[in-house]
């Protein structure tokens, strides 16, 4: 787990399944007293419902999620949540999502709408696009949950990916301190699909990386020019884990802008899965792309947001899934080229 401020979830670190026979009998005393829930009234805007507050809330178990849309550690907790909100929202759950941004474009509510609704994500939502509710949580992850009692305190928090488990025996547990009759005590069943699918832990040997100048790390280009249109080439070999440019860029804090058709951008990676956070920059803009994979066309190693010969298009500020190899996972030079100018990239990410 990155323990940088703001930083994204990662590999979820999960102990012994337990059973919830052993959990209910054993561990209850196990939840402590982590203080109150916090108040939501910096949240700059809500989505499925009223404003709502700790008060307004006693006597129901919350669980408060945040997440930002691109982020692909809480896509894949996203499945869970979803079901949980859904099967015990009659036993007395709450699930409040706070949406925090990451990216400038993340705070455009309309793009939040636009998500929540695409995403499935139908529990009420804070917009917390000025870091309010956040700060309010001392939070510093995405994904991150906390779960308050029926009474308002806090008696549980995790961060990053997994312990899903463990997760809803806490909702569980703290629904049948409240009162709750006939819960239901099997776990939820998920199927996943696209960028919600889990991480093949075992073969991910590769870190998600920005390509803008404030986070960026592996950049193998040589000669840069912050904030201003460059003239990249090709480095001469990319290592693991190493990326370079070619064609006409503009690097700013946080993204690389395409300035020419053809600008390209490679990665040498070892994951089953690629993603790539990328938007046009103009709204309203298609910007067409092509990749490829040593050099060939993708074909059936391509993800959700390619056909087969490798090519897609940007139409919105999104994370897309360009990758998911079957098979052996080997070490692999990836390589996009966009066909117009005007594409922003924003950071890889790996499954």
């Amino acid at each position: 787990m990155n323990a940088t401020p703001k930083s994204r979830g990662s590999n979820p670190r999960t102990g012994p399944i337990r059973t919830i026979a052993h959990w209910l009998e054993g561990d209850r005393a196990e939840l402590p007293d982590e203080g109150r829930l916090a108040p939501f009234d910096g949240a700059t805007g809500w989505l499925n419902s009223e404003p709502l507050t700790p008060e307004g809330l006693r006597g129901r178990v919350v669980l408060v999620d945040f997440w930002t849309y691109t982020c692909v550690n809480w896509l894949r907790t996203l499945p869970y949540v979803r079901a949980w909100a859904s099967k015990y929202e009659e036993a007395g759950l709450t699930v409040v999502g706070v949406h925090t941004p990451e990216f400038g474009f993340e705070g455009d509510v309309d793009n939040v709408v636009a998500h929540t609704r695409n995403l499935g994500v139908e529990y009420p939502v804070a917009v917390d696009s000025d870091y309010r509710v956040w700060g309010a949580f001392a939070n510093r992850y995405w994904p991150a949950v906390y779960i308050a009692d029926a009474q308002g305190r806090l008696r549980y928090h995790h961060f990053g990916e997994g312990e899903y488990a463990r997760t809803e025996m806490v909702i569980q547990q703290l629904l049948l301190d409240a009162g709750a009759q006939d819960l239901g005590l099997d776990l939820v069943s998920v199927e996943p699909r696209g960028l919600e699918v889990a991480a093949d832990w075992q073969s991910l040997r590769s870190p998600e990386t920005y390509l803008g100048y404030a986070q960026s790390s592996g950049f193998a280009s040589e000669g840069a020019g912050a904030d201003k249109p460059h003239e990249y080439a090709a480095a001469s070999r990319l290592p693991l884990n190493s990326w370079d440019l070619s064609g006409n860029w503009t690097v700013t804090r946080h993204a690389a802008a395409s300035n020419t058709a053809g600008a390209r951008i490679a990665f040498t990676f070892h994951a089953r899965d690629l993603n790539l956070v990328m938007g046009p920059r103009t709204r309203g803009d298609d910007i067409r792309f092509r990749i490829t994979l040593d050099g060939r066309p993708v074909d059936d190693a391509r993800g959700a947001d390619v056909d087969a010969d490798g090519r897609g298009t940007v139409r919105d500020q999104n994370a897309y899934q360009l990758v998911r190899q079957p098979g052996q996972i080997i070490d692999r030079l990836f390589e996009i080229t966009f066909l117009e100018a005007g594409a922003e990239v924003y950071c890889f990410t790996f499954g």
